[in-house]
């Protein structure tokens, strides 16, 4: 069993889960799609099992029939997977952190596939280091979007799965813990060069666009470095324009602009509407 060191006391599993589904409404299946040969989502998963810290990687789907296909590609793949709510993704993700005895669950949408593992491991190295209940790099973001790392207790997770109420809470899993200060410990990681690109490097997957564009990145990079990093995207796409503009009409959405009104440490600089 894995044991880590937490500001001094031992800390015996990291389970990180990566939520996935097929039903997406503007982009059906998007997880399954094929680049390279290979579903996106095992592409995605090679990104995070590069990570040193990542621990136990279970991918949390839905209970739907037409995510029985994540279940097989799993199961194929050898790959552990839960299967839990639709709409609460709280409950999915602490469900699916309970089933595999946590005592910190990292929590990494499927729609980033671009992730880099160097990321995940300094936000977790920063969680482990530090005396926080609750770690991110999104808290206020700076990486490209699409390198989304939350870390928790386990006994954070809870709390959060126990108290909170509104939908957004429900279905977003973290914010009940980040909009929350006063009940939680909350740490964030900021891009070491100094520099913001959450708003205008889209590095995730919502739309058609956003898949042009993860695939080019994969046929250019990934043939020669499977393991390829955020500097390597970052050089491709200053080198070519044409392969930066595919999805930028799209940079700086998120689904926080539909929550202004109820989310009280997100301002609307942090989101934007599609025009």
């Amino acid at each position: 069993m894995q044991k880590l060191l937490k500001r001094g006391f031992v800390l015996e599993k990291i389970v990180t889960v990566i939520q996935a589904r097929t039903g997406s409404s503007r982009l059906p299946g998007k997880v399954l799609k094929p680049i390279m040969g290979k579903p996106l989502l095992l592409h995605m998963f090679e990104r995070v099992n590069s990570a040193a810290l990542k621990g136990t990687i279970v991918v949390a789907t839905t209970t739907e029939g037409g995510d029985d296909s994540i279940e097989k590609l799993c199961a194929d793949n050898h790959i552990l997977c839960y299967r839990g709510s639709r709409d609460d993704l709280l409950d999915r993700h602490y469900k699916a952190a309970l089933w595999q005895q946590a005592d910190a669950v990292v929590k990494i949408p499927s729609d980033c596939p671009l992730i880099d593992p160097k990321v995940i491991d300094k936000v977790l190295a920063y969680f482990l280091e530090n005396d926080f209940d609750f770690v991110s790099n999104m808290h206020p973001a700076s990486y490209p979007d699409g390198n989304d790392v939350e870390v928790m207790t386990i006994k954070t997770i809870e709390k959060a799965w126990r108290e909170a109420s509104k939908p957004l809470e429900r279905e977003h899993t973290t914010p009940y813990i980040w909009e929350h200060s006063d009940k939680f410990k909350i740490g964030n990681i900021a891009w070491e060069t100094g520099l913001d690109y959450s708003m205008s490097h889209r590095w995730t997957l919502d739309y058609p666009e956003d898949f042009d564009f993860i695939k080019i990145v994969y046929e250019q990079l990934y043939p020669s470095n499977p393991r390829f990093g955020l500097q390597d995207i970052l050089d491709l796409t200053r080198l070519n324009p044409s392969i930066f503009s595919i999805n930028s009409k799209y940079a700086g959405v998120n689904w926080y602009r539909n929550h202004l009104d109820e989310l009280k440490t997100i301002n609307p600089a942090q989101t934007k509407q599609i025009v």
